[in-house]
């Protein structure tokens, strides 16, 4: 039996290798983070957060209807004082689970969305393939659950997957009864396409831009709901977060309105991270420019418990602009997809000599698993020292490649590229975090009040890789199983007026000057670019243990000179301004990845390592990062207040 000793605020540090407590075989200690690794078979993931963690507390158009159009809304019920709102419910995200979310919520409440930029900026709306779900009478929810776990190098939680796939079906008829409109066949069902890793036609779609047309249908929902408030441009600096004991309790979020460069402060009883995940750690990513991990940064400095950040899933075809017969001006803000849905359409790779080569790597060819895909042209690109390999769909009838995918191949002919005659160059992209902030059935976290859903949560359906179209499905189900216990939260809670002056409240550096501002940014953008190019070349597709050792070092070294540099010219740790703030967030964000990849001693789905190239058994287990201890933690692992205890 372990000794658990405490290490801090929230913190835990067992030394020995079984805590029946904690249900932990072994832990692993990485720079000021602990890490725990759980067995499936004796951990429930479910359970886990809510019993097991609490003992341990430690350019594209957009739609007519919002063009030019702001989305705020106040009525009476919402008692403003101008910097200080208050709503019943938080949500902090406008992507596919925090509007679904917002529009159940809204039924017993009032709502404030908070989104980073225009509402319909997010990861959802640049979805292209497709939702999954077994809507057709020769597929079978057990068929659904073999392809994810399989995907996911068994790593995933069974109980997590088998409510995923069985209440899918359901999400995905509500979606369509609220407007959503998908791809129908000749027959007047449902076109289901194929994806890489599923053995059945499961995949809802509208065309190649799945996404905006459910985002299109959630916005005009959105819209015409009169308990909802949407605030754009508001960007989360940090959660607000007491101590009751050995409890942390979330009652809202501070913000920065980065138009008009004001803090609001929103005080809620309920709130709900729904922000997307962190592709841009990486320079090349499908991910819109809002994706720099401030849900899991915020929530990791809030003592939430994250999970598995190893798993960074590497999309296996993005457009490649060197293969271009004309080449973009100027470098993308991020990589255009080339969805899935045209390898499970038939689509075939080719390296620059003609050869396909993916039945060399996997029996299932081009329909292999993402990660499977992702590896084999790393090693192709490696190989034959090329930058880009082909995708190739021109053998298919020219009708039904326009008719599938309108948006890509216009896209591609913006550039002098037919792809009904010729193959697409194409190049992996960091593209999805299977790793989170860590969340039961219901999408609670270990902190009270505080429920996430989306990339931002790690659920354990994905396990070390996702299956292709599941993304979109598992918002959707987590957005709605965390309905009723946010209500019953919100009934509950003691939140009242007067806790506004619980928290200090951030500052807009306007005393600095432009002159010291713009070194400060100009510094900032330059390290951003730095941390990037280090989780790259040492964070990748492809892994060693001397190489993420590089990479902690350098991050650490780079993260250091932006904190001197921005003190040295005047910077405070209350200080907020929007570049600075995703600053902090890749940094911690990156250095998290960095850590549960140093402590994961094999090669397990999307995570690869050439000093542990096997599957091991004792390894098949969830990394987790439990709360760091706040002694000698960097400003990125820090809230910007001291956290005030709750009477």
């Amino acid at each position: 039996m372990a000794t658990c000793i405490p290490a801090g605020i929230g913190t835990m540090r067992c030394r020995v290798t079984d805590c029946n407590i904690q249900r932990c075989r072994r832990t692993t200690w990485v720079s000021d983070m602990p890490f725990k690794r759980y067995l499936q078979k004796e951990f429930s993931w479910s359970k886990g957060v809510s019993q097991v963690l609490k003992v341990q507390r430690c350019e594209f158009s957009v739609p007519q209807l919002y063009r030019n159009r702001k989305l705020f809304k106040v009525v009476s019920s919402c008692k403003n004082d101008g910097s200080t709102k208050h709503f019943d419910f938080a949500v902090i995200g406008s992507g596919i689970a925090g509007l679904r979310y917002a529009l159940d919520v809204a039924k017993y409440g009032t709502v404030a969305v908070i989104t980073k930029a225009e509402s319909h900026e997010c990861n959802t709306n640049y979805a292209q393939g497709g939702v999954s779900a077994v809507l057709c009478p020769s597929d079978s929810v057990e068929s659904h659950m073999k392809d994810t776990i399989v995907a996911g190098a068994y790593l995933c939680d069974e109980e997590t997957v088998r409510v995923v796939c069985t209440e899918g079906p359901d999400r995905v008829r509500e979606l369509i009864a609220m407007g959503a409109s998908f791809d129908h066949g000749e027959d007047g069902n449902l076109h289901l396409a194929r994806e890489g890793g599923h053995s059945h036609h499961r995949v809802v779609h509208a065309a190649d831009m799945t996404g905006k047309e459910i985002e299109r249908a959630l916005l005009k929902a959105i819209v015409n709901n009169p308990n909802i408030f949407v605030f754009e441009h508001h960007f989360a600096i940090d959660l607000l977060t007491c101590q009751d004991g050995s409890d942390i309790t979330c009652f809202g979020v501070d913000t920065l309105n980065t138009e008009t460069l004001e803090v609001v402060r929103f005080l809620s009883k309920v709130t709900l991270l729904a922000s997307g995940g962190a592709g841009h750690i990486y320079p090349k990513t499908t991910n819109p420019l809002v994706a720099t991990g401030d849900g899991i940064a915020i929530a990791h400095r809030a003592q939430a418990v994250i999970s598995n950040m190893e798993f960074v899933q590497f999309h296996p075809t993005a457009l490649a602009d060197e293969g271009l017969p004309i080449k973009p001006t100027e470098p993308r803000e991020n990589a255009f997809l080339i969805s899935e849905a045209v390898r499970g359409d038939g689509g075939i790779l080719y390296n620059l000599g003609m050869e396909r080569f993916m039945p060399l790597y996997d029996g299932r060819a081009e329909l292999a698993p993402r990660d499977v895909v992702a590896r084999s042209i790393d090693d192709q690109l490696k190989k034959r020292d090329e930058k880009y390999v082909l995708l190739d769909i021109s053998h298919k009838p020219k009708d039904e490649i326009l008719s599938h995918f309108p948006n890509i191949s216009s896209t591609c002919l913006q550039y002098g590229l037919d792809i009904t005659r010729h193959p697409i160059p194409v190049v992996p992209a960091a593209h999805y975090m299977c790793g989170g902030v860590r969340a039961g059935l219901q999408g609670e976290t270990n902190v009270q009040g505080l429920y996430v859903a989306g990339e931002v949560a790690c659920t354990g359906l994905h396990g070390a890789n996702r299956l292709a179209s599941n993304s979109l499905l598992e918002a959707l189900v987590f957005a709605q199983r965390a309905v009723l216990p946010s209500v019953d939260q919100m009934k509950s809670s003691s939140l009242d007026l007067t806790a506004s002056n619980l928290w200090p409240r951030p500052v807009v550096p306007l005393s600095l000057g432009n002159d010291v501002r713009g070194k400060i940014l100009s510094m900032t953008r330059e390290l951003r670019k730095e941390v990037q190019s280090i989780m790259w070349n040492y964070v990748g597709i492809v892994r060693s243990t001397m190489r993420l050792e590089t990479a902690e070092q350098k991050i650490g070294e780079v993260e250091a000179k932006w904190e001197e540099y921005i003190t040295q010219h005047g910077w405070k740790p209350t200080m907020v301004g929007p570049e600075i703030c995703e600053m902090r967030n890749l940094f911690c964000c990156a250095k998290i990845v960095v850590s549960s990849a140093l402590s994961r001693h094999e090669s397990r789905g999307l995570h690869y390592t050439i000093d542990f190239p096997d599957l091991e058994e004792s390894e098949r287990l969830p990394t987790i990062i439990m709360p760091s201890s706040l002694v000698n933690s960097t400003w990125s692992s820090r809230q910007l207040h001291k956290q005030p205890l709750w009477q």
